[in-house]
């Protein structure tokens, strides 16, 4: 038996998390920014379907990627060095979330409902959650989002449309956390894709110790470095007009004026 929450009732201990189903540790609640906080902080995330209560995870053991450690294959990393694709990071969270939201093959359903989207864009406004996009031919081709406190990034969920789009995402995701010394990111539960992607399992009172002193560290900016933007020449059309102002402005103002 779990127990219920009330608004403001606290979370009980990770510990006291079911075997069966692994992790799920209560139910009820809100979706407010102070408790999604709160439960990052310790380790457990929400994951329901639409119609259901609110239930809180925190599965044991957690799966997890270290960045320095992303199995990239050889495939992809022919691709990352061909650079025919541009990468964005909060450029166009709405529609990342759009993506993770559709409905996958062979699946008619999306645990990402309007509720959690509500509750995921209010982070994003508040600085907390954050979207890597990556486009191609200047439309959006996959991404990811996820969760950022301190040096602790907690990936929620990613999309791919065109063909390693996710993986280009999460590559570059990775390579600009591991500059960041950022040690984990947290992948929640296992998967095929996350784990040919060289993800690993974690004991949950290590992780979550691991965690708590993350949390506490301080937060970068969140600005991806240029050599891991790829080539405008695949960015997307807004920001093309944008840069295509941006040097006509530059230009008029190198002209010499004609008043007297």
């Amino acid at each position: 038996m779990i127990p219920f929450l009330g608004p403001t009732d606290p979370f009980p201990s990770v510990e006291q998390a079911l075997d069966h189903p692994d992790g799920l540790l209560a139910a009820g609640g809100t979706l407010t920014m102070k408790r999604l906080v709160e439960a990052y902080r310790h380790g457990i995330f929400p994951w329901f379907n639409e119609g259901d209560p609110v239930l809180w995870w925190s599965p044991d053991p957690r799966t997890v990627l270290v960045p320095s450690r992303l199995h990239v294959s050889h495939s992809l990393r022919k691709r990352l060095k061909k650079n025919h694709f541009c990468v964005t990071i909060d450029a166009a969270f709405g529609r990342v979330l759009d993506g993770c939201a559709a409905p996958r093959t062979n699946d008619s359903g999306t645990w990402l409902t309007g509720q959690m989207r509500r509750a995921y864009t209010s982070l994003h406004v508040a600085g907390l959650a954050h979207s890597v996009e990556v486009w191609m031919d200047g439309e959006l081709a996959g991404g990811i989002y996820g969760v950022a406190i301190g040096r602790m990034f907690y990936g929620e969920s990613m999309f791919s449309r065109r063909t390693d789009g996710s993986k280009i995402a999460m590559a570059r995701l990775a390579a600009q956390l591991d500059r960041w010394r950022f040690p984990l990111i947290d992948c929640q539960l296992e998967t095929d894709h996350l784990l040919s992607l060289g993800a690993e399992h974690m004991r949950r009172r290590l992780f979550v110790r691991e965690v708590e002193r993350l949390v506490k560290e301080p937060e970068p900016s969140w600005q991806l470095d240029e050599d891991l933007c790829g080539s405008v020449d695949h960015a997307p059309r807004s920001r093309k007009a944008a840069d295509a102002a941006d040097k006509l402005s530059g230009v008029q103002a190198l002209k010499p004026s004609s008043g007297l």
